[in-house]
């Protein structure tokens, strides 16, 4: 008992010694309030939190919340060990430092905490427009803007992070404005393919898997919409990688859109002296006999013009699915010369009558 007593007086003989004393003890209070809260927030958001969110209509709350959890935690315990770094009596550079680390730690939760958020959002709302439009934005055009936001989010962390150490920010920015003219100068052409690319995915003149047709007339499927390029596998099997920027510039035909029935055609010519209708009844009869061809709307046949040597015929006939037309139109020419061998209509050879005329 007279020892503990001895300590006291000592400590009140020396004022430097108590002050430090309280300052590190509630430094230590600090923290362990701290950490108390961030339990008492982790216990909230797991057992009140999804009672509250179940009355709502949408999953979304409950998604947040539950990756929203271990980062607030987080950034309450940092928060607490800022507020106690400071107050603890250390020397002024160490503590700036300590307090300079903290802080960064703080921020960089705060933004994992902001693209969490973020991203499920983006998650959400992706799955609702598939749901609606049958289509696949979520892989076309959202993860481009979660490339957005995590570079906004790095930048104003920067920032923030500049701004607490002093340092201008503004001067800064203005740096990297005129490095940014400068990279923007060089890059003109792969910075029109990015935009166009962006357009691309706003626009949505095809998606992943449509069948398109380009102005030079080759024809692919599409496989992947990027930054810089567009790629299609053509029907040959090879990949067709085309800068954006020339897709926005030129005509596309969308095979695809707005439904994948597509319509084939098969030009023929016959001897002149044939049936012309019992030719046109030939046609429309063998397309109706393929399974894959539709009824509805049904295969006509047309006379299209007189020849030099033939009466040209045309048939045309739909199918639901545009990547059967080759094979479609495989197995009608196949019928067709069966058929009309067995009605004895001639397909001719171009011909030509040459007159040789004597002198004298």
């Amino acid at each position: 008992m007279a020892r503990i007593q001895d300590f006291f007086l000592f400590l009140g003989e020396n004022d430097t010694i108590l002050t430090w004393t309280k300052e590190f003890f509630l430094a230590i209070l600090i923290v362990v309030l701290f950490w108390g809260l961030s339990r008492l927030l982790r216990y909230l958001c797991t057992k009140w939190g999804p009672r509250i969110t179940r009355r709502t209509r949408t999953d979304l709350d409950d998604r947040v919340l539950l990756r929203a959890t271990p980062p607030i935690e987080f950034l309450t315990v940092t928060t607490g060990l800022y507020l106690a770094v400071n107050s603890l009596p250390i020397h002024d550079r160490a503590k700036l430092i300590l307090s300079g680390v903290v802080f960064i730690v703080c921020v960089l939760i705060f933004v994992n905490l902001a693209y969490r958020v973020a991203d499920e959002f983006l998650t959400w709302y992706a799955r609702r427009v598939e749901e609606r439009t049958g289509t696949k934005i979520g892989t076309q055009i959202f993860p481009l803007i979660r490339k957005v936001i995590t570079i906004f989010l790095f930048c104003a962390a920067l920032i923030v992070v500049l701004r607490h150490f002093g340092y201008d920010a503004v001067s800064l920015l203005a740096a990297l404005g005129l490095g940014s003219l400068a990279i923007g100068l060089a890059a003109k052409d792969t910075l029109a393919n990015m935009i166009s690319g962006f357009t691309l995915m706003i626009d949505r003149p095809f998606r992943i898997g449509d069948r398109i047709q380009l102005a030079s007339g080759k024809t692919g499927d599409v496989v992947d919409i990027g930054l810089r390029s567009t790629k299609l596998k053509t029907v040959d099997n090879t990949l067709l990688i085309i800068p954006n920027s020339e897709l926005c510039n030129s005509t596309v035909l969308n095979m695809a859109f707005p439904d994948t029935q597509s319509s084939g055609r098969v030009t023929i010519g016959v001897a002149y002296g044939s049936d012309v209708e019992k030719v046109k009844k030939l046609l429309t009869e063998i397309a109706l006999e393929n399974p894959e061809v539709l009824k509805e709307p049904s295969p006509e046949a047309i006379f299209l013009s007189f020849g030099e040597s033939a009466l040209n015929m045309m048939l045309v006939f739909w199918v639901a699915d545009y990547t059967k037309i080759i094979k479609v139109t495989d197995q009608i020419n196949m019928q067709l010369v069966t058929a009309f061998t067995n009605n004895d209509i001639l397909i001719p050879y171009p011909t030509r009558k040459v007159l040789l005329e004597r002198e004298g």
